[in-house]
């Protein structure tokens, strides 16, 4: 059973270190009242431009860590790709920022010790630190599978090497690690650790792959799933997937309030960015069950 979300606080923060991580950019940011509140799987939404932007809707991103310094740091990370995020590259310590959060729903966690894959791909590792922190405090082994397109791209690689049992790296290009996808050394790290559940976070085309990955080796997977998200709090509908719900009915929710983390197998993935037929709703008007 999920857990009532916490009710999520709007914070005027102050930057207090920027930090270049090779293609990525982490800033890490008093607030308080965010960090008290936070758990593994939560996001902020942050408000960019300054006070007279055209940039209305606000970004949101990850977690990557939280620290009680300051009475409460959060630190998220994030690569430039437009002028959103190319705004909040440029800011500098002692910087203000308007940041909403936690948001979302976090990642469910074992009551008992078990062996526990994380698997991410791109900047989207990040948010598996804090989950493998929790994870690591109920007594489980945590093993890492990290990869990106490019040696540049592989986030956190030494820090799991630091937590982690072990850490498999991938990269498309071989420049680190073994040449290929996360998805394609998953097989071989779940059978080797005898892992008991996998969570992982990244594009959707590698959530995709490592949930038939877990489901094959028939243990649960928990999903972080990265969809563009406007306003972040369930209003704009912008961020809908079709997930299978307890019932055996296919609803399109919202990632940002019923998610980011979804059981893999509940998450129609060759769906996305449609509405099925057979969704609650839908003009198909079906209701029958799908899983």
């Amino acid at each position: 059973m999920r857990k009532t979300p916490v009710t999520p606080v709007q914070v005027t923060g102050t930057v207090l270190t920027t930090r270049r991580v090779d293609a990525y950019h982490a800033l890490t940011v008093v607030a308080p009242g965010i960090a008290e509140r936070f758990r593994p799987g939560h996001f902020v939404a942050v408000a960019v431009g300054g006070p007279t932007t055209s940039m209305l809707t606000r970004r949101v991103f990850s977690v990557h860590d939280v620290k009680p310094d300051y009475g409460g740091t959060v630190e998220f990370v994030f690569a430039v790709r437009g002028p959103g995020t190319a705004w909040l590259a440029e800011r500098r310590a002692r910087d203000p920022l308007d940041l909403v959060g936690p948001l979302g729903r976090p990642f469910p966690l074992p009551r008992d010790p078990v062996t526990c894959v994380l698997v991410g791909a791109g900047h989207g590792s990040a948010t598996l630190f804090t989950v493998a922190d929790a994870l690591q405090g109920r007594g489980c082994r945590v093993d890492f599978v990290l990869g990106g397109d490019s040696a540049d791209r592989v986030f956190g690689a030494l820090r799991a090497r630091r937590m982690g049992e072990t850490t498999t790296l991938t990269t498309e290009d071989g420049s680190l690690g073994m040449r290929g996808r996360v998805t394609d050394v998953l097989p071989g790290v779940i059978a080797d650790v005898r892992a008991d559940a996998v969570y992982a976070c990244g594009p959707l085309e590698t959530l995709r792959g490592v949930t038939a990955v877990a489901v094959e080796f028939d243990i649960p997977v928990q999903v972080a799933v990265e969809e563009r998200m406007a306003c972040g709090i369930g209003v704009c509908m912008t961020c809908v997937l079709p997930v299978i719900g307890d019932d055996g009915v296919t609803r399109m929710v919202r990632s940002c309030v019923e998610g980011p983390v979804f059981r893999g197998e509940r998450v129609r993935f060759d769906d996305v960015g449609t509405i099925p037929f057979d969704a609650l709703g839908a003009p198909g008007g079906g209701t029958r069950n799908v899983g």
